[in-house]
């Protein structure tokens, strides 16, 4: 690693920091010759000084709105873009020197971009990999049985890329990602476009494969249950800023430090005495059902006062979603911005 980062991290960044200049040009035949002659070129800010560095085995989710650098900071930290300015050390290696000992390290799956060819089979592209990579015939046959068997997709290996769903290509997208077994994944949106059954097997094995092997995955994604199943830690870029680094849990208590409360009885109740508890929220009664939002410190007092209205049913305590958190997050810094 490089000493002068002095983070202890399998990826360090420091200030790190990506501009792109481009010329506009006008619409119609006109436009187009007037660039040809006279630019003019823009510098547009797309990553901006982050700081950050990411331990061996760790789980992150790289949130942001779109636009906010997430999908540049991926490609940066896979060597895809070169820097501007700052420090960038990934498995002791500058990944823009993209040499081949440390390619063979790491692997990077975007959901909308495909790594196989669609005309043959997967094992076909799996078999262009293990020459690629210098794998072993007896390497590459045992992390082939294994992932297929994680993924449940011994049926699909031979089969045309192009005629196998989105879900089961995306499966065959990241068996080809790891069949070399990096030590580091990185993941921009890989579960978009699946269905709920879909994405709810490729996280159970990037969790597997997290587990077993101990990968560090750096993973971009637009759903959060994503995040939620997958990582204990977030980062979260906004015009190119990181603004938020750290635990899932402590975002959810700094940003809605309520519980939300609802609970289910037998009876029709009436729930408006809790309204004028001690840090009690909004309460919503409707019948048989109340829901409301209480300060997390006297959580315990008012479940205690809920018992008392009534034969309970059903009783349910949670933190706020986090889809609705990262929205209101996004909102709130996009109003803060355009009025600066």
């Amino acid at each position: 690693m490089n000493a002068s980062l002095n983070v202890p991290a399998v990826i360090a960044a420091r200030d790190l920091t990506k501009t792109y200049t481009f010329h506009q040009q006008r619409a119609g035949l006109g436009g187009a010759v007037k660039s040809l002659v006279k630019r003019k070129y823009e510098t547009r800010l797309a990553v901006d000084r982050i700081t950050f560095g990411i331990n061996c085995g760790e789980v992150v989710g790289l949130l942001g709105p779109n636009g906010a650098g997430k999908t540049t900071t991926l490609k940066m930290l896979s060597g895809l873009l070169y820097i501007t300015s700052g420090e960038l050390d990934v498995l002791g290696c500058t990944p823009s020197d993209r040499k081949h000992d440390h390619l063979r390290r790491i692997a990077l799956v975007m959901g909308q971009k495909s790594m196989l060819w669609w005309d043959v089979p997967a094992m076909e592209s799996l078999l262009l990999h293990k020459e690629m990579y210098g794998l072993g015939t007896a390497e590459f046959e045992r992390n082939v049985s294994e992932l297929a068997e994680l993924l449940e997709v011994q049926d699909l290996l031979n089969v045309q890329v192009r005629k196998v769903s989105l879900g089961e290509r995306m499966k065959l997208e990241l068996m080809a990602a790891l069949v070399h077994g990096p030590e580091i994944l990185f993941l921009d949106e890989p579960t978009i476009g699946l269905d709920v059954v879909a994405k709810a097997r490729v996280r159970t094995f990037l969790a597997e494969v997290n587990r077993q092997r101990g990968t560090t995955i750096l993973i971009t994604s637009h759903d959060m249950d994503d995040i939620e199943a997958l990582c204990s830690r977030v980062m979260i870029i906004d015009h190119g800023r990181l603004q938020y680094d750290g635990s899932l849990d402590e975002l959810v208590r700094t940003t809605r430090p309520r519980k939300l409360l609802r609970a289910t009885y037998a009876t029709d109740v009436d729930g408006g005495a809790l309204a004028g508890l001690e840090g009690v929220g909004a309460v919503d009664c409707d019948g048989q059902l109340i829901r409301l939002e209480v300060d997390r410190e006297r959580t315990g007092d008012v479940l205690g006062e809920l018992t008392r209205l009534g034969p309970l049913v059903d009783l349910d305590v949670a933190d706020a979603d986090v889809e609705d958190i990262m929205r209101d997050l996004f909102l709130r810094r996009s109003t803060v911005g355009d009025q600066a």
